[in-house]
Parts: structure tokens; sequence; C-alpha cells
């Protein structure tokens, strides 16, 4: 009797561990927790579809409030093919003119948005390790670049020149050393042909959309908004369908940065700074620790006035 129930037990636990380990036996809904994939996006407006004056670009412009919608369809068509994509979280970073282009009413509620300024990493804002890509859209050329539709580098007032570590910059390639620094990748950018050109020269072979072919600083053969949105949406969805192709873009530190003036006169204060190298009549010379110093240099150069009040 003993040696059978002995049996009998031993049979229990055979059939319940069975049981255990079939698939039938998993509660329903349950299933490994979904690998996050989060996407960084900075938007700027110069290289949006249509632009091509600053009559598209500012609240006192006369198409403005109109394409600050293209912007804003343009950006949505990103977040819904990275969504598509498998992205879980999405940050938008608003980086054109006064930081308050987007409409934010019309994202989905999972998505956050950083507006405004100032705020440190500029146009990356909000951006840490944590990310798995950077995207940039509306993006346009340099300032030293002689094609693109309002090709500048941060300032068309104020710069000529913007170098890191002896290198001419556009926008792109700055804050794609940003978020390299940080190990997040860039991996898409969408504007003129002439930014996707420059872009792709220094990044390698990012994702791009064409958004439109330059013909001067002020003119552009350019797509439709609709169009444009469609090759962003494809654009951004090849990119992360080859994520893992994308390595981060760095570069050596300490990183010199060099700023070339219109004027002289900034350059002649700054180099009262003991930081600051005057190289000649027009163009300083900063080192910063790492991008994160950098960028922070650059939003003082540019943003700082006396008469700053709330």
């Amino acid at each position: 009797m003993s040696w059978f129930l002995g049996s009998g037990r031993a049979l229990v636990f055979l059939i319940l561990a069975w049981w255990l380990l079939s698939p039938a036996a998993k509660p329903q809904g349950l299933s490994p927790a979904a690998k996050k994939l989060k996407i960084y996006l900075s938007v700027d407006m110069e290289g949006v579809a249509g632009v091509v004056t600053a009559d598209q670009l500012g609240p006192g412009g006369f198409e403005y409030e109109r394409f600050r919608r293209f912007m804003t369809n343009e950006t949505l068509a990103a977040v819904r093919a990275a969504k598509e994509s498998g992205a879980t979280e999405i940050v938008v970073s608003d980086s054109h003119g006064n930081g308050e282009s987007l409409l934010v009413e019309e994202f989905p509620k999972d998505v956050r948005i950083v507006r405004s300024w100032p705020r440190h990493g500029s146009m990356m804002a909000g951006l840490d390790a944590s990310f798995d890509g950077a995207l940039f859209v509306g993006y346009h050329a340099s300032t030293t670049n002689e094609h693109g539709v309002r090709a500048h580098t941060f300032s068309s007032a104020h710069f000529t020149r913007v170098a890191l570590n002896g290198n001419a910059v556009t926008e792109g390639e700055f804050n794609a050393a940003y978020a390299g620094a940080l190990g997040v990748p860039a991996i898409f950018a969408s504007g003129d042909d002439a930014a996707v050109e420059e872009l792709k020269l220094r990044l390698g072979n990012i994702e791009t959309a064409v958004t439109k072919k330059n013909l001067s600083f002020h003119a552009a053969e350019t797509l439709t908004p609709e169009v444009s949105c469609e090759r962003i949406a494809a654009g951004v969805k090849a990119a992360l369908a080859r994520l893992h192709d994308f390595k981060p873009y760095t570069i050596k530190t300490p990183v010199t940065l060099e700023i070339s003036f219109k004027n002289y006169t900034p350059a002649e204060m700054l180099s009262y700074l003991r930081s600051v190298e005057r190289v000649d009549s027009h163009t300083i010379r900063f080192v910063g620790k790492d991008m994160a110093e950098v960028s922070d240099f650059v939003d003082v150069v540019d943003g700082y006035s006396p008469d700053l009040a709330p």
C-alpha cells in the first residue's frame, strides 16, 4: 500500500510538471515584455516642403500658419512611421525659431514634445543614452554651402561658419555628434537636396527623404506636402528596418569649436573671456571637454543679450 501511495504521488508530480511546462498552461495574455524602442525626433522648418522664404518661417510671415501645419504633418508622418515600426516611446523636439511652431494638439497622446528656449542640448534637448535612434525632419544645408534653401548654421543673422575640430558643420552634423557622444546614432534626415547631400557625405549611408530641389537661397522646386509626408514615412520605416546597421557619429574630444561672425565686434568682445581665443578678425575658438559643453557655449554665444528679460 505504501508503495502504491508513493507511486501515485510520483505520478501526480509528473503530471503537474508536464502541465506547468506545457504552453497551454501559461495564462492567456501574458508574454515576455516587448523590447522598448525609444526614438528622438528633432524638427526644423527650413527643410519642409514648400518653404522658400521668411514668409513661411515665422509668426510675422503671411504663410506661417499654413506652413507650421505642413511642418507638423511632416513630423506626424515620421511619428506614425516610427510607431508602425515598433517605436514604444517618442520625444519630439520643436527646434525652429521660437521653438513653438508645432501644433501640439495634433500629436498622439503618448508623444512628448520639447518646446521653447533656452534648454540644455538645444535642438537635441531631452536626449539621453536610453534612446535607440535620432531622426531629423525639415533640416537645411550649412552656412558654408553655396547651395541650399535658407542655408545657415544655427544663426543666419550672425554666423558665417561653425566648425568642429577644424571641419565646418551643418546643424545636422553638429546634432548627430551631440547624439553620438551619448551613444545614439542619427539614422534619418529630411530636407532639400543640398542638405541631404551634405549630411550623407559626413554621416554615411543614413536614410533620407528629399523634400525639394534647391534653385537658390530663396527658391526651390518642391514636392507637394502630401508627397513629402509619404517619402518621410517611407524613409523612417527604412531606417528603423535596419536600425542595427547604424553607428553613433562621434568626434574626438576635447572638441574644438570655431565660430565666424558676420561682424567683428562679437569676436572681439568674446575674446575677453580667458577660455576664448580670437583666431582672426571675425572668428573665435573655444575648446570644450565634450559636445554638451560645446552645445551650451554655442547657445550662450547665439542667444545671450544684456537686456534679456523674462
